[in-house]
């Protein structure tokens, strides 16, 4: 089984998002991964409530969680790894979190060229049509060039 192999099986898995110690720490889990896509939960937690008042979840938390999920999209459209950075993100939110419900966040990467990757997502609890927030962003990739021989689509 060569390196790249041993990548693709690893980023598959739960270990992926476990080697990431912030998204461990808030326990961020894989629901899919698909080429080009996943999906991962945010289970509601007290620690990550930003007003004690309404329960609702801080807004950080769901950004740090869908600058995650982006990322992983890039990771699951290509096929070798290679080091790639946020190069640009933005989260319109919609409306708040509602307390007590997990958040999930799905994200695409739907075009990658040379040296750089778009991808889109949102976060949402039970139904995709009402999101919690959309994300649009832009990776570029920093290593020693592996990716950097990846066909544009």
């Amino acid at each position: 089984m060569t390196e790249d192999d041993k990548f693709q099986r690893m980023i598959r898995s739960q270990k992926f998002l476990d080697r990431i110690p912030h998204m461990g720490a808030i326990g961020l889990q894989l629901v899919d991964f698909a080429p080009g896509a996943v999906t991962v939960r945010l289970p509601y937690s007290l620690d990550l409530v930003g007003n004690p008042d309404t329960g609702v979840l801080a807004g950080g938390a769901i950004s740090a969680v869908l600058d995650n999920v982006c990322g992983s999209a890039v990771v699951a459209r290509v096929e070798k790894s290679d080091a790639f950075a946020t190069l640009d993100l933005r989260i319109d939110y919609m409306r708040p979190a509602e307390p007590g419900l997990d958040v999930f966040a799905y994200a695409e990467c739907y075009k990658v060229t040379r040296l750089i990757a778009f991808v889109r997502g949102f976060a949402y609890h039970d139904d995709k049509a009402k999101p919690i927030a959309n994300a649009t962003a832009t990776f570029m990739f920093t290593g020693q060039g592996k990716l950097a021989q990846a066909t544009e689509s």
